[in-house]
């Protein structure tokens, strides 16, 4: 059985290693892949939003916790995804944590500790812009946690969510792969586009001088945190807008949700004027510039 287990992981990472160097080739096999166009992109995507929207509604409804972790490298495109999650449904239900650099108290705490109070609650859907696989990834390449608390996060990492899981926490974890190719083509339009230019931070230029040392960090945490319980999903995010459907759809498909009863909306009439009369107050209005 653990051989078999083995040789499964080691396919896996084969699979990984050859689907990105299609990717950066841009073909799947000798079958050139073709890009979606923004058109093509919003129509597949409406409906899914009508999807999250019913699954919101549903997990208000039966007060079910989500909490979906997204990680992958730098430029893969999670914000991405999350803002697709994010544009049609409530923000007091479908939450977005990323944190910042920890403080130098956060830094004394138990590692996990930080993370917690953003768990969701009844009827919440919390959406991780990286996660305490922070640990797992930046933290063990930049050198800001030591081997051996490196070590120790893989071997409690599991148990934590599997007791997570066990207070009712539906949890779901999603990789993001970009092929080392389109990730410097990313940098590049963050450097040349002062709208993107707050996305790159000191860590964030790293990422190509310290590729293998990431790819290396990325399987350690595969091999030990790809469990039964809790898997990790991996999405090919080569094609931003291909990565963000097909992720949307995947989570949708994993979740049982149904769409819940709601009375039909009925308008009260409009109120009549009346005696009202309008002021003359010299109002500040802004400038009509489109």
């Amino acid at each position: 059985m653990g051989k078999n287990k083995d040789k499964k992981k080691k396919k896996g990472k084969q699979d990984l290693e050859v689907k990105q160097k299609n990717a950066s080739e841009g073909k799947e096999g000798d079958v050139k892949k073709e890009k979606m166009s923004r058109k093509e992109f919003e129509e597949a995507l409406k409906p899914l939003q009508t999807e999250l929207v019913k699954l919101q509604e549903w997990v208000k409804y039966t007060g079910a916790k989500i909490s979906v972790v997204f990680e992958g490298r730098d430029t893969a495109g999670k914000g991405g995804v999350i803002k697709c999650i994010t544009e049609r449904t409530s923000p007091r239900v479908v939450k977005t944590v990323a944190l910042s650099a920890p403080t130098e108290r956060e830094k004394s705490q138990m590692y996990f500790q930080r993370y917690m109070p953003y768990l969701p609650a009844a009827g919440e859907i919390v959406l991780f812009d990286r996660s305490w696989y922070n640990r797992a990834g930046v933290e063990r390449v930049m050198g800001f946690a030591t081997k051996e608390q490196v070590n120790e996060f893989l071997k409690n990492a599991p148990t934590i969510e599997r007791s997570m899981i066990g207070s009712g926490i539906i949890l779901v974890k999603y990789w993001l792969e970009v092929s080392k190719e389109n990730q410097a083509k990313r940098f590049k339009e963050r450097i040349d586009d002062y709208r993107k230019i707050w996305k790159l931070s000191p860590m964030d230029v790293q990422a190509q001088a310290r590729w293998y040392d990431y790819s290396r960090a990325r399987d350690a945490m595969f091999e030990a945190t790809d469990t039964p319980e809790s898997p990790w999903y991996v999405v090919d995010s080569n094609d931003q807008r291909k990565a963000r459907l097909n992720c949307i759809s995947h989570f949708l498909s994993l979740i049982p949700y149904e769409e819940v009863p709601h009375e039909k909306v009925k308008l009260p009439r409009p109120q009549s004027k009346g005696k009202y009369v309008e002021p003359k107050h010299p109002y500040n209005y802004v400038p009509e510039k489109y």
